[in-house]
């Protein structure tokens, strides 16, 4: 369950299902009778108004306030427009209501406990307005619990966006599979508990479909997660190589080094200009450390092929080095992980540096970098697709809705991590553990889905009062937590 359609991808899965012979009134009728169990788990059989819109979603209201009402509920339901101009499965879903149809006002909600918003679907193309936002307001101001039909009003489904207004629901009950706006800030935060009720679409719909959205969970990657061998040792775990900074600004690279090791690469080396050898020297002991020797001295000392993963960029400067040093990291074409100053030095040729990713290259933005190097608009799953195909990198945009988007249009929204992340360095940490999967051989797409997951789950270990150096001591815990290829023979 942790694909993700878009909404031209769910109307596909309904016509998808159509094909098979389920016919939509059947659909609308399973998508409301299930809907409406799952609010009488949740809330019981209280006064509740119904809020239905003139399309699909609101044809759902119809049958979630048949269902409530024949479980005792007291129902009152308003309808957005007029009952005779209503279509298709909407209007014979109208027809077996047997209630009044109040018109969409405030005085519906008088006397309810509960109200069920169906007003609009997901697919929404204009701001929420007049009648329909007039009601949810009032709502919202009485302090009304809310559920919501497929996604609140107002919510887009694929970006998250807020079309003019929403309602905040304390539940979302949403059909086959979620959407990407239920994961996408700010519509996660308006959604509440989402709950997704099985309507009888097959799963097998999916492979003529082709989604190539997912909610970032272990199962998705945890197959190719690089667990130790029996036989293996740290030359064959990799040698990840972190840049580091000038006197100074030196404690990026050690937190992303330490980030690395902890991660499993097998051995992990500094290369440090003179300035900052000797604040490196002090502080490292099982990272190793190199000096930086003269303007070509990164690149001849990234010249080994065993020093097979390569971060620059934490702590680095906006300067001609780190730009020096990223074009000589992407020649190798090995394993890169570019962050912070080495994003924002190609801030005025982006293309420079798009042209230079000829290997596996992960890009590891905040939107203040992203918007210096990539000029594209839309919601962050679009936006994060876009910069991917521009720059033959995966992107991974980070926040607490972090999107990995790869160029070949596979995406994944990473959900679990928690307010505490927001302190200085912990960006640092999530490129090392990123580097570090990367050294053993993970892809730039993978590594970039279990690193941002492990940097979650981490931080949820540690909990209340993180700062970054905690990430790398709470990580072997997230790394417990992980599925364990079962041992045969």
């Amino acid at each position: 369950m942790t694909t993700l359609l878009s909404v031209a991808e769910m109307y596909a899965a309904d016509r998808a299902a159509m094909a098979t012979g389920v016919s939509g009134s059947a659909l609308m009728e399973a998508a409301g009778k299930g809907g409406a169990e799952e609010m009488l788990q949740r809330f019981g059989a209280r006064p509740v108004a119904v809020l239905c819109g003139p399309g699909n979603n609101g044809g759902d209201g119809f049958v979630i306030a048949r269902h409530l009402r024949a479980a005792g509920a007291p129902v009152r339901l308003a309808l957005l427009g007029d009952k005779a101009r209503l279509t298709g499965d909407a209007a014979a879903m109208a027809a077996r209501w047997r209630g009044k149809a109040w018109p969409m006002s405030p005085a519906v909600l008088d006397q309810a406990a509960l109200v069920v918003d169906a007003i609009f679907g997901a697919g929404l193309a204009r701001d929420v307005d007049g009648a329909a936002r007039e009601v949810l307001a009032a709502a919202a101001a009485r302090g009304l619990p809310s559920v919501a039909v497929d996604v609140p009003s107002g919510v887009h489904g694929d970006s998250g966006e807020i079309r003019g207004y929403a309602l905040p629901a304390a539940m979302t009950v949403t059909f086959f599979r979620r959407k990407p706006g239920h994961l996408l800030l700010p519509g996660r935060q308006f959604c509440g508990e989402v709950r997704v009720v099985d309507i009888g679409i097959p799963a097998a719909v999916l492979a003529a479909i082709g989604p190539q959205t997912r909610e970032n969970m272990p199962a998705s990657w945890a197959a190719r997660f690089p667990w130790p061998r029996v036989d293996g040792h740290k030359y064959s775990r990799g040698h990840a190589v972190v840049a580091s900074g000038p006197r100074g600004k030196s404690g990026a690279a050690r937190l992303a080094a330490r980030a690395a090791l902890r991660a499993g690469a097998g051995l992990v080396t500094v290369l440090a200009p003179a300035s900052a050898m000797a604040e490196n020297a002090a502080q490292l002991t099982a990272v190793m450390l190199a000096e930086i020797r003269g303007a070509d001295g990164f690149a001849a000392a990234i010249a080994d092929r065993r020093r097979n993963a390569i971060l620059i960029g934490p702590g680095n400067g906006v300067t001609a080095a780190t730009r020096r040093h990223v074009l000589a990291a992407l020649k190798t074409r090995r394993a890169c992980v570019l962050d912070a100053d080495a994003l924002t030095v190609f801030a005025r040729a982006p293309k420079t540096l798009f042209k230079a990713v000829r290997g596996p290259c992960l890009m590891t933005p905040h939107e203040g970098e992203f918007g210096r190097l990539f000029d594209v608009a839309g919601g962050k799953l679009e936006r994060a697709r876009a910069a991917a195909r521009a720059s033959g990198a995966v992107v991974l945009l980070k926040g607490p809705d972090t999107v990995i988007a790869a160029p070949d249009g596979r995406a994944a929204i990473n959900t679990n991590a928690p307010p505490t992340l927001a302190t200085a360095g912990a960006g640092d940490v999530l490129a090392g553990i990123a580097l570090g999967l990367l050294a053993q051989g993970m892809g730039p797409f993978d590594a970039g889905c279990a690193a941002a997951w492990l940097h979650g789950a981490a931080a949820n270990h540690f909990g209340p009062g993180l700062i970054a150096e905690d990430l790398c001591e709470t990580l072997p815990s997230a790394l417990a937590d992980l599925p364990r290829p079962k041992v045969t023979g």
